[in-house]
């Protein structure tokens, strides 16, 4: 038997010593530096990076080349370098993780009909996969709503979670943790970390430990970097490859380091900070970028906020927002339950590396140094449209009565300024739906009207004895109109992880209750924390009940309204909006709020700590100006102001003593394992190495391995004749491309649905069914706000939304699916045109896949977000740039022209690639782009038809 070679840097390996005297060895990167000393002045990130390429330095896909190119990383250098990133982990969210398991499913239907061993296609990392994003808020305001919730969540998705329980028995080292527990971000920080590993294989006497990363199928898995976790979204397809051994391959990346000073004034929560902190960061344009925070105001914020940071990086665009491991990192994993054991062997390995404590200025070579004096930091939201939009709390009122007349191009709503104050009549409608056997009907879960008239006596016996009674609301009119509240949402991994924020809600909501302030009638209240821990606390501090008087009762444990999960308006409300085009806000403690994100009746979405969701709940309208008027009428018709009801720091800190408890979190957790719940527990999952694809309308064979063969169809890069499919403008995001959201009757996915005898009530969302290819395609560009511009504006100017495009020739106006499977039916290629930043957003896999499937053979943009990008190659589309200032405006494209694109030799990365617009009347234009293929690996991808093709060739080969 042939003996394994030598590791090229086999005397880096050395010894460390716990606390309690427990040996451990590892990989050293002090070691390292004695033959390239630059490695101690690299970034923290960066030595975390290297460590992963030096232990894994196989000669074979980790060279020595490898490591000694990230040991010399530089500045400023151009980055040519290609990194093969062998991550520890992979956590995956059910949205994501159900589409992947299919594919994982397909591919050993594949080794099956080759007669290989299913049993080859196995995750090769542990892959843990959270069921947070199937819970909706169909039922809310009263104590029985997180059951019910819970039951209908069950009901829509009992054929995903019976082929995830497949999933659980056919793959060894597959765990899932089970609806009900909380959002993937928060359980990953929580529970799934332990620090640092060590490979369950290692037999040696004393094992080898490294460092805890991964790659998750979200892209906020971000969130985990403010534990000095070094990790990032990836798309399925992506984590796929890294689950099935391959390295996670990028370039190089700059690192950004954001100095950090001061601290934050008083009233100013973790939110504030983190929207300003995006505001900055999408401004310096840190798009595929590490960014590092240091300095003393990074080592003086506690661990929950460095992880709201460190969530927000897809919003600020970077591949990380990371916080080096110092002593508030061990404090924390200690007071979320770490054994004492992981939490002394974690400290000692950081400290033996030399990547222990927060980097002081001047101890680091940054690509570039951002500041920020946390002392100006003022309390803000963002929006109504995007993240990075960051509004001052006392601009707010004036910029939504700006954008109301402003032009669509110019983020406003286009509306006529004598529409602004118009109100209109709201009629109640019934009975509210808190009965157990009432379930809410489509389109109308539950009376408003009759709901909040009757808050006071459904809260009444969840109430404290020392809570005061709020004042009786009477029945009167009810009325609706522009900048109303119409979705209060305390919701997201990003603030309901953070205790500091939650309990300010709990404390503000104790407060406004004590005033006499109740929850505007129009208004939909909801809570859906990160995990039990965080209603655990809120009880332990009393707080709760003040939250559920004003209508915050508990939701559900998931990703709620920030993905769309906001459940539906009632049909009167409805009603309204559509009828009178009303700009309705919902403001919720999200990270996203695209357009048709949140609700697509709702058009002004806005982002706000969770004491200020509980604010405006109360004032029911985003222009009344909380810094100067008041948030309502208290006892004897009191003036309150927001400045009376917010909490003080010392009331924060005095109950933060219920937020750290490792005895509740080890608590909670152990019931993974020994108390899933009564509804997962019901779920019985077929059994068996390979999956029998029972008819569903939710898991279908995906098509990507149709036709399979062991050696790739050797296919010309280029193509000839494409007809446009779209022209698009800025900030395309994921959620315009990816099927997302509610499904209409009249759309073709919808129309697919009832062909195949479901119902519109039980039609669920496009998220829960991903893993069905013949809903997915059919709701890839169907976004109700998307504008293919290709569609002239009518008279006033306004542009056509929905997934419509113009078939040519001819200008036949259809949905674009109907256009792609009649150019597919033809033989005919098409492209799509984009802007700035195409595919910001979600790390959305079918946004990608479902480009594939409607046969479009590029994607041409000024500028490309970076997982979207990869998603694409990975899925055998071309992703093209343009250069310098040039456009599909400046080549003045309307939609009616053919393309070429001409790729002259070899694929090589980021080659120049020519295209030419062929125009009806015999004229055409030549354009140099840029070929957005950047590493070699990925040229690999694109041959093989994508990455899903390329890997498993290689494990059957194996």
């Amino acid at each position: 038997m042939a003996k394994a070679p030598a590791h090229a840097f086999a005397s880096t390996l050395k010894t460390f010593k716990t606390a309690s005297g427990k040996a451990g060895k590892y990989w050293s990167l002090k070691e390292l530096a004695k033959q390239h000393p630059s490695v101690d002045r690299l970034p923290v990130s960066i030595r975390i990076v290297l460590e992963s390429v030096l232990r894994n330095c196989d000669g074979q896909k980790v060279s020595a080349k490898h490591v000694e190119e990230l040991a010399h990383w530089a500045p400023n250098a151009e980055r040519t370098d290609e990194i093969p990133f062998v991550v520890t982990r992979v956590v995956l969210q059910d949205f994501t993780g159900v589409p992947l398991l299919a594919d994982l499913a397909a591919m050993r239907s594949v080794a099956a009909k080759l007669g290989k061993s299913p049993k080859t296609i196995e995750p090769l990392v542990p892959v843990d996969l959270v069921v947070d994003h199937s819970v909706m808020v169909d039922y809310y305001g009263t104590p029985k709503a997180l059951d019910l919730n819970m039951k209908l969540e069950f009901q829509r998705n009992n054929e995903r979670y019976q082929f995830m329980k497949w999933g659980m028995q056919a793959f060894d080292t597959f765990r899932v943790v089970p609806p009900g527990f909380g959002i993937v971000h928060q359980v990953n920080l929580e529970y799934f970390a332990r620090g640092v590993y060590s490979n369950p294989n290692d037999k040696g006497d004393v094992p080898v430990y490294y460092p805890d990363s991964l790659v998750g199928t979200d892209s906020h898995t971000t969130m985990i970097n403010g534990v000095g976790v070094v990790g990032w979204g990836v798309g399925g397809i992506e984590a796929e490859a890294a689950m099935l051994g391959q390295p996670v391959y990028m370039l190089t990346p700059d690192v950004v380091g954001f100095e950090l000073t001061g601290k934050l004034r008083e009233g100013v929560t973790a939110t504030d900070l983190v929207l300003f902190v995006t505001a900055i960061l999408r401004a310096e344009k840190v798009v595929g970028k590490f960014v590092e925070f240091f300095g003393p105001g990074a080592a003086s914020i506690a661990v929950p906020d460095r992880a709201t940071i460190g969530n927000m990086a897809p919003e600020y665009g970077a591949t990380m927002g990371f916080f080096p491991v110092d002593e508030m990192t061990v404090a924390y994993f200690e007071g979320t339950g770490r054994t004492k054991e992981e939490v002394e062997r974690f400290e000692a390995y950081y400290k033996a590396q030399g990547l222990f404590g927060m980097p002081n200025p001047g101890d680091i070579d940054y690509t570039k140094v951002v500041r920020l004096d946390l002392g100006t930091v003022s309390p803000s939201l963002a929006g109504p449209k995007r993240p990075q939009d960051r509004i001052d709390l006392g601009h707010l009122s004036t910029k939504f009565s700006e954008l109301y007349s402003k032009p669509n191009d110019a983020n406003g709503f286009n509306q006529p300024a004598d529409k602004l104050k118009l109100r209109y009549p709201l009629a109640p409608a019934g009975a509210g739906n808190d009965e157990e056997t009432a379930a809410p009907a489509p389109g109308a879960p539950r009376d408003l009207v009759e709901m909040v008239a009757n808050r006071t006596t459904k809260a009444a016996a969840h109430v404290s004895a020392t809570a005061p009674a709020a004042p009786s609301k009477s029945k009167g009119e009810v009325t609706i109109g522009n900048g109303d509240v119409l979705i209060a949402a305390i919701t997201s991994c990003t603030n309901t992880s953070n205790p500091s924020v939650m309990l300010a809600a709990g404390l503000l909501a104790k407060k406004a209750v004590e005033a006499g302030l109740s929850v505007k009638p129009h208004v939909k209240t909801s809570l859906a924390p990160g995990s039990r821990i965080v209603t655990e606390y809120l009880e332990k501090a009393g707080l709760l009940p003040y939250l559920e008087k004003l209508g915050f009762y508990l939701a559900g444990y998931g990703c709620t309204t920030c993905i769309g999960n906001a459940g539906d308006l009632t049909s009167e409300i409805n009603e309204i909006i559509t009828k009178n085009d009303l700009i309705g806000a919902a403001v919720l403690s999200g990270n996203r709020n695209f357009e048709a994100r949140i609700h697509p009746n709702l058009k002004a979405n806005f982002l706000a700590s969770p004491p200020l969701v509980v604010a405006f709940a109360i004032a029911g309208n985003v222009m009344v100006d909380l810094m100067t008027q008041p948030v309502g009428k208290g006892k004897g018709g009191k003036d309150v102001y927001l400045g009376d009801i917010w909490p003080t720091p010392k009331e924060i800190d005095q109950n933060l003593r219920f937020a750290m408890n490792a005895k509740s979190f080890r608590a909670n957790y152990d019931k993974v394992k020994t108390d899933p719940g009564k509804f997962w527990s019901s779920i019985k999952g077929t059994t068996g190495q390979v999956y029998d694809w029972p008819t569903s309308t939710y898991i279908a064979e995906p098509p990507f391995f149709e036709g399979f063969k062991m050696k790739p169809h050797a296919s010309d890069a280029g193509f000839k004749g494409a007809r446009i499919m779209a022209l698009f403008g800025d900030s395309i995001t994921t959620d315009h491309i990816s099927p997302a959201g509610s499904i209409k009757e009249s759309s073709p996915a919808g129309i697919w649905l009832k062909a195949h005898g479901v119902p519109k009530a039980d039609f669920n969302s496009y998220g829960s069914r991903r893993g069905n290819h013949d809903v997915m395609m059919r709701g890839t560009f169907a976004n109700v706000r998307i504008k293919n511009l290709m569609i002239p504006p009518d008279a006033n100017g306004t542009q056509e939304e929905g997934g419509v495009t113009l078939f040519q020739p001819g200008n036949e106006k259809m949905f674009i699916y109907d256009a792609a499977m009649k150019y597919i039916a033809q033989g005919t290629p098409t492209v799509v045109f984009g802007g700035e930043e195409y595919g910001t957003g979600s790390s959305r896999d079918w946004a990608a896949k479902g480009t594939q499937l409607l046969g479009i053979k590029a994607v041409v943009a000024r500028s490309f977000e970076r997982i979207h990008r990869a998603n694409l190659v990975g899925m055998g589309v071309l992703p093209l740039q343009f250069r310098g200032a040039d456009s599909w405006q400046t080549l003045g494209l309307t939609g009616d022209e053919q393309i070429d694109v001409v790729i002259g030799g070899e694929l090589k990365p980021q080659m120049d690639v020519k295209l030419v617009v062929h125009r009806p009347d015999g004229t055409h234009q030549e354009v140099t782009v840029r070929l957005r293929i950047d590493t070699p690996i990925e040229v690999d991808y694109y041959k093989h038809g994508g990455i899903l093709p390329f890997v498993l060739r290689q494990l059957l080969a194996a």
